[in-house]
């Protein structure tokens, strides 16, 4: 059903983990549940201390599962919990740059330093053809981005002459980012050069690939950029969602002398 409608493999899959997690704890079918039990799990996820991102996907799972598919009479969808607000965790150009001094392979070098200079989600970077890629007018497509969408942001200039090496000799439907068994190198791969990368540079903050984008939008936002243009290259739905970054590169902030 899922498939029919087009979801992406990353919310299938997740959905289905959830549903997984629900058939575990009560070891019986989920059409046997009746709404107490389904708030009892979702209370046992609280407790287990999982995220509120966590806890709403579960709650999005359940609501899909007796909704659309078991078309339960009368179910009354489960509200989302409150999304915590947790600040982005920002790296500044110094680590950034120490971070991808700390491999030799061009690959993964290119790999980490187009995903910072466009603001990629680890899916977008590792996804991305050689087609994408437009090395004259410096911008790169991202297609079928988060929420299906298709967006263009920005190429930096700085990576023209080792894209053009890693893209010689492949067809425009080859993989930039590409496996030697074949297809794209795995999100798992990217995450673990990343994270081998922030290991060997000694940067203690709590950074993951996804910091790269979260980096690229607060640099943007300290340059000088409008923050509608952010939201364009990132390709988020709602300003709002841009508007965090905003939060973490408060000039202001800055000018403020502790009384200490």
């Amino acid at each position: 059903e899922m498939k029919l409608r087009n979801y992406s493999r990353n919310t299938i899959s997740s959905y289905i983990g959830a549903v997984r997690g629900l058939y575990n704890f009560f070891k019986k079918s989920p059409r046997l549940l009746q709404t107490e039990d389904l708030k009892k799990y979702l209370l046992y996820l609280q407790d287990q201390g999982k995220s509120s991102q966590s806890i709403s996907l579960a709650a999005n799972a359940i609501n899909f599962l007796y909704s659309q598919i078991y078309k339960r009479n009368g179910f009354l969808k489960f509200r989302h919990p409150k999304r915590s607000k947790k600040l982005p965790v920002v790296l500044n150009k110094k680590k950034i740059k120490n971070i991808f001094s700390q491999t030799d392979n061009l690959k993964h070098k290119i790999l980490l330093s187009l995903s910072y200079g466009s603001g990629l989600r680890v899916s977008e970077a590792i996804n991305m053809r050689v087609q994408d890629l437009d090395l004259i007018e410096k911008t790169v497509t991202i297609r079928q981005g988060k929420g299906k969408k298709d967006r263009i942001s920005v190429l930096p200039e700085s990576l023209i002459n080792d894209l053009t090496m890693l893209a010689a000799g492949k067809s425009g439907g080859d993989y930039v980012f590409f496996s030697e068994r074949g297809g794209h190198i795995t999100a798992e791969t990217a995450q673990k050069v990343f994270q081998n990368c922030l290991k060997k540079s000694g940067v203690k903050k709590p950074a993951t690939f996804h910091s790269l984008r979260h980096s690229f939008a607060t640099h943007l936002l300290e340059n000088g950029v409008d923050v509608r243009y952010v939201q364009e290259l990132l390709g988020h739905q709602n300003i709002r969602t841009t508007q965090i970054y905003t939060h973490v590169t408060n000039p202001g902030f800055r000018k403020i002398k502790s009384p200490l």
